[in-house]
């Protein structure tokens, strides 16, 4: 059995309020969703059906509408680093002594400071994809190795082709 529902009268009047007055779309669906299950006993799909929204929507809506009528609260936004294990600061002063070490050395092997990282974290391991992620976020990139040596010779190299032997002799 579903928890009966708590209607806030003076929430329903500020709502038949803005509906009056309100030249938004946005408003006025807010103060829709609060008016519908409360003066009509919709449910959820019911509103979400009548406002045409979805129905994840709706309890979102009724949160906007009573937030918009309290403005010292500051509403959380979507997106952002939601599972960060360290903040960008930190990443930064963590990744400091490796950026020197790379300078020196001109290259940073992933696996130590994957070992650092679960050290600073406390976990037993970190995945790969963690620390290049991390890496890729600092602006840090891979740097593949050249396709062929800078000391090659072409045409040395079709000259030995042209000439080599066909059959191996045994030594």
């Amino acid at each position: 059995m579903s928890r009966p529902r708590r209607i806030d009268l003076e929430l329903v009047a500020q709502a038949r309020a803005v509906v009056v007055k309100t030249t938004d779309l946005k408003q006025l669906r807010a103060a829709q969703s609060i008016l519908l299950p409360a003066l009509a006993h919709t449910t959820l799909e019911q509103t979400a059906a009548l406002l045409g929204v979805g129905r994840a929507s709706v309890p979102r809506l009724q949160r906007r509408f009573r937030e918009g009528l309290q403005p010292t609260r500051v509403s959380r936004q979507w997106g952002g680093r939601r599972r960060a294990m360290m903040t960008m600061e930190e990443e930064k002063a963590f990744l400091a002594p490796w950026a020197e070490q790379a300078r020196h050395a001109g290259v940073l092997v992933v696996s130590p400071v994957r070992a650092a990282l679960a050290e600073k974290l406390g976990r037993k391991k970190v995945a790969a994809s963690v620390v290049y992620r991390l890496l890729a976020r600092h602006g840090w990139r891979k740097v593949a190795p050249d396709t062929r040596h800078p000391k090659s010779d072409p045409a040395a190299q079709a000259e030995w082709k042209k000439n080599f032997r066909k059959r191996w002799l045994p030594c």
